[in-house]
């Protein structure tokens, strides 16, 4: 005997299944993220904020790491973010699909699935040694903003293609020329998408370790320029688990990347929501 389900039926078995799935995700990452803020919050205070470390990260703060971390991932995304977003404009508004166009989505996702370890190699043999930066932030930031590229690219790509084809023609039907219609309509009503693109490719800047380590490197010094090598709070927390010099340091220093990430993606979402009001 063959048992028939109702199309009913089926549609709440499925919402329940898709439901149970997002549960089981949202719980994952709330698990992960309240294990490390229980073992590393309490140990955050103002100077393990603004003091620097001492006894190979044992002792002292992080302060240098911060400074870091905002040298390399906002010189990454500062670079990647006008190529990232000129690119989508260029492959959206002012090209037809072609081969050569094929060919840079086709390098965008080959990029984007390159391990992090082998763009930390490319960095260290062209950044470090072909181009004579050094180990340095400037090199760890070129590094990451290749890293990053794909990203923008996408993102912004898909968010300027949602934007209605109606705005277009009214925009061009007023007088507009390209360059006025892109900028002062396309791009705004992107400006979301595009937002959502950049926050990722920050995220990813901040957390990413393995290429960092092989071009910006891993001092503990304060960076005073470019051209100093740095070490970021990522690669300075792997450091400390990795090699045992201190769990609660290293506890501590997750706990600040994690508040770090999360508030920089509300502070997002904040400014894209509010902006999207805005343009309506």
């Amino acid at each position: 005997m063959i048992l028939k389900v109702k199309p009913a039926h089926t549609q709440a078995m499925a919402v329940t299944f898709l439901w149970s799935l997002a549960l089981v995700t949202l719980g994952v990452l709330m698990f992960v993220i309240a294990y490390i803020l229980y073992h590393g919050l309490p140990l955050i205070t103002w100077e393990f904020l603004t003091k620097s470390p001492a006894n190979m990260g044992r002792d002292g703060g992080i302060f240098p790491m911060i400074v870091g971390t905002v040298f390399v991932a906002g010189l990454a995304v500062v670079i990647a973010a006008p190529v990232g977003v000129a690119t989508a404009v260029y492959l959206t508004e002012y090209t037809r699909e072609s081969r050569f166009t094929h060919a840079i989505r086709f390098g965008a996702d080959c990029l984007a699935g390159i391990p992090s370890i082998i763009f930390g190699l490319f960095g260290w043999v062209f950044f470090v040694d072909v181009c004579g930066l050094g180990i340095s932030v400037l090199s760890g930031a070129l590094t990451l903003a290749i890293m990053v590229l794909p990203t923008i690219i996408r993102t912004s790509e898909e968010a300027i293609r949602a934007v209605p084809a109606s705005y277009r023609d009214v925009s061009f039907g007023l007088g507009a020329t390209r360059w006025q219609m892109v900028t002062r309509v396309v791009l705004r009503g992107a400006l979301p998408g595009i937002g959502t693109g950049v926050v990722l490719s920050i995220g990813r800047s901040i957390s990413e370790t393995a290429a960092v380590m092989l071009t910006a490197g891993s001092v503990l010094n304060m960076p005073e320029s470019m051209f100093d090598s740095s070490r970021t709070l990522a690669l300075h927390f792997y450091i400390l688990s990795r090699e045992g010099i201190s769990m609660d340091k290293a506890y501590a220093t997750a706990t600040v990347l994690v508040l770090t990430i999360l508030a920089i993606n509300l502070l997002a979402y904040w400014l894209m929501q509010r902006f999207s009001v805005k343009s309506r």
